[in-house]
């Protein structure tokens, strides 16, 4: 069959990676793509959110099957567009309807899904510019640190906590009056803070049954210590080695099957993954936040680490069949360790030549933000790429990825190296 990734980065990579290894996949796709998958897969010059070149290439291409990298096209419907239309509507699309995209697309829509359906998530109300005295009052009846969410999507980056009141309610106004993260800040939610250990769970469903992927937990700020401003994701580590079995017998009875079933109550066509982020207040797991796909750099650890055939698991999918599938996992640890161009996540230059990935062995390189250039592998994004390894525990995998990065060089070329340092 031919299938088609959408995206560009370390996610879309490790997609390909392991779509390629599939005896089931005969041509290969990745729109746009990168450096990294142009060597296994065809690029094709598309965005993820240009829904009718998407149809051409499909239509063109014989395409059978598309799996859903980024949340953008998700919250914009592509699932909805492709089973609308006639001439797409067998193929299989690994993502959520519209409205199951809601999920991640409102922090608003998802903690009212939670509290409808008895989730343990944190208390919460949202606001909007027309109330913000109002969310300043609130503020007032919560003790510090202050979670500020923007409803909408804001890449990753429109979550503060922030420990003084006074700067609470100033960047209250800023998100709704001055609209800090545009469009996506147009309304606000405050949320209690829950204090504990983070750790996020995957989930891939039919809709109606599901598999749970391996579990990981990424390190989102720039500096060491988990300091200074949040990134879309420094490193990431899988399993999470503090979710022991009875942690996880929680999280599949009061999270997953919960929301599982919540979905196929409300009728809400859903095939595709969740991404769950929660934490650990205790000994009990609450619901951060639902993401309606994989993580990045999340998938970059996770993936590895599954051995069964990603594209039989997606065929699965698509004909509602995953409660036959026995999920088998590599029992070693993998850590990604990711290296990030200088300045981000602030302003950074792109079009740095990058060397040293040939000599890199023993782990897998997956690329982010890289692009071919006159025959040369360069910088294109902040986060440029990731290096993953497998060993016998989280400690040994991240040596041999730190090991693996000091043979890679660009300008400017930045890693945390204290990845693990709370577990």
């Amino acid at each position: 069959m031919n299938i088609l990734v959408l995206g560009s980065g370390g996610r879309e990579h490790t997609f390909a990676y392991k779509i390629a290894q599939s005896e089931l996949c005969d041509q290969l796709f990745v729109a746009p793509g990168n450096a990294g998958t142009d060597a296994i897969a065809t690029n094709v010059a598309v965005a993820v959110t240009d829904f009718p070149a998407i149809k051409s290439l499909v239509l063109k291409e014989e395409i059978t099957m598309v799996v859903v990298g980024p949340e953008d096209p998700l919250v914009q419907g592509i699932s909805d567009f492709f089973a609308q239309d006639d001439a797409l509507k067998d193929v299989v699309v690994i993502g959520p309807s519209k409205e199951g995209a809601q999920l991640e697309g409102s922090k608003e829509y998802a903690k009212q899904f939670l509290i409808r359906h008895d989730i343990p998530t944190a208390a919460y109300q949202s606001f909007t510019q027309a109330n913000v005295e109002e969310g300043k009052k609130f503020l007032e009846t919560l003790n510090a640190p202050y979670v500020l969410k923007a409803d909408g999507l804001a890449a990753g980056k429109g979550v503060l906590i922030l420990q003084d009141i006074e700067e609470a309610k100033k960047e209250l106004e800023n998100m709704l009056t001055n609209k800090k993260f545009g469009v996506a800040s147009e309304k606000v939610v405050i949320e209690e803070f829950l204090d504990g250990i983070e750790l996020s769970v995957f989930v891939l469903t039919d809709g109606k049954n599901y598999v749970t992927l391996p579990t990981a937990k990424d390190y989102k700020r720039i500096g060491e210590g988990d300091t200074g401003l949040n990134t879309g994701g420094m490193g990431a580590i899988s399993p999470v080695p503090f979710a022991d079995l009875a942690l996880m017998d929680k999280i599949e009875s009061n999270i997953v099957k919960p929301t599982v079933n919540g979905l196929a109550k409300e009728n809400i066509d859903y095939k595709g993954f969740i991404f769950i982020g929660l934490i650990k207040v205790g000994d009990d797991p609450k619901v951060i936040e639902y993401n309606v796909r994989m993580g990045d750099p999340e998938t970059e650890a996770v993936l590895p680490r599954v051995k069964t055939d990603l594209v039989k698991l997606f065929r699965h999918v698509g004909n509602q069949s995953l409660n036959t599938v026995d999920l088998e996992i590599d029992e070693r640890s993998a850590a990604t360790v990711m290296t990030v161009s200088g300045g981000y996540p602030e302003a950074y230059e792109k079009g740095k030549g990058i060397s040293g990935i040939q000599e890199i062995s023993d782990s897998i390189v997956f690329h982010a933000g890289t692009k071919i250039d006159n025959g040369h592998v360069v910088t294109n994004g902040g986060r440029v790429i990731a290096i993953t390894s497998l060993d016998k525990d989280f400690r040994q995998a991240l040596k041999k990825s730190y090991q693996n990065i000091e043979k890679l060089h660009f300008d400017k070329m930045y890693y945390r190296k204290d990845l693990g340092f709370d577990l």
